[in-house]
């Protein structure tokens, strides 16, 4: 047994860091217009947008001044409250540089005379192409569908971006650690895999999972479920913040239903430990991922911890249940 996402996650340290050797000065090129910007529109699809939201959350949690707004392609596209020239930068994350909704959302941006990126795997790619400034993540062609490296090196190059345009008091350390992040997901990729491909043996004949974290571990959850668990392992799933686990999730909460959380320590995850307790209370199939188990990092770093041991666990999944985690069955065939 040897899927193609199996060659791309043993892939992804090597492809962060030869994005950074090849891509920072065009990074630190846009943290430098971040600065002097009034707005920042972060646009994506799929894994591309739970980047998007991860980065977001993480600027929100560390207190600086930058206003962040993150748009699906399509409702960017349709947004009405753009205008002409207006003094803000939209950077647009794509595995393949053609997601139609956001490359259509990128030719709008182009004509309102926004300054425009693409964060793109592929360098002949039309995001690539018409952006007027592309970075070009150093992954190679990707082929599984939930996205492994194109993951990680894109939600490198949007914490690089934004951090570095930020005042958070700890960016210097952040970034440090971002830049040898490589080491630890090749740590990560070797002492996580035994017990999630026994996690997921476990829990292979579940049928759904609710995903639930705070802050920039929400748009993890939000990977999780929509590109990882839907995707890759043909499961229902659904994304939350920890937060709005009272808010729906509570009354559909019963013995035996599987609810994965992803804990950091954030003051936020003062809710996250409600809900923990909650579940555990009706005796639900809590699994829980705590950051100080796999790493010692900056707490706003923990979807790039987390999303190693979650890919081991879907691709296990995945392959328990006959599927191959990186095909598809219809995604393919719809064009819009």
């Amino acid at each position: 047994m040897n899927y193609k996402m199996y060659d791309e996650m043993m892939e992804q340290p090597e492809s962060l860091k030869r994005t950074f050797e090849s891509e920072l000065p065009k990074m630190d090129d846009v943290s430098k217009l971040v600065i002097g910007a009034d707005k920042v529109y972060l646009i994506g699809c799929g894994s591309s947008i739970s980047t998007c939201y991860s980065v977001r959350d993480a600027i929100r949690m560390s207190s600086t001044n930058l206003d962040i707004e993150v748009y699906a392609g399509y409702e960017f596209y349709y947004n009405k409250k753009l205008v002409e020239n207006e003094n803000s930068i939209a950077i647009f994350t794509s595995q393949s540089g053609e997601t139609a909704d956001t490359l259509a959302s990128l030719r709008k941006a182009n004509e309102y005379g926004l300054h425009t990126v693409s964060i793109s795997n592929e360098p002949d790619s039309s995001m690539i192409k018409e952006a007027k400034t592309p970075i070009i993540t150093r992954g190679g062609t990707e082929t599984a569908i939930l996205g492994t490296k194109t993951y990680v090196t894109q939600l490198a190059c949007l914490y690089q971006i934004l951090f570095s345009a930020s005042d958070y008091e700890n960016k210097t350390e952040l970034l440090s650690q971002l830049s040898e992040m490589y080491k630890m997901l090749e740590k990560l990729l070797v002492i996580t895999e035994d017990e999630n491909k026994k996690l997921a043996y476990e829990f292979k004949d579940e049928d759904i999972f609710y995903c639930l974290g705070s802050g920039p571990n929400f748009g993890l959850a939000y990977k999780l479920a929509m590109t990882m668990l839907m995707e890759g392992a043909i499961k229902h799933a659904c994304p939350e913040y920890s937060a709005e686990f009272r808010h729906g999730l509570i009354e559909r909460a019963e013995k035996d239903v599987p609810i994965i959380f992803l804990r950091s320590g954030f003051e936020s995850d003062e809710i996250t430990d409600k809900a923990i307790e909650f579940s555990a209370n009706l005796e639900l199939k809590s699994i829980i991922y705590e950051l100080k188990d796999f790493a010692d990092v900056d707490k706003l770093l923990s979807p790039f911890i987390f999303v190693i041991p979650l890919e081991w666990f879907v691709y296990y999944l995945a392959h328990y249940n006959g599927e191959d985690p990186g095909a598809t069955r219809h995604i393919g065939k719809v064009r819009y």
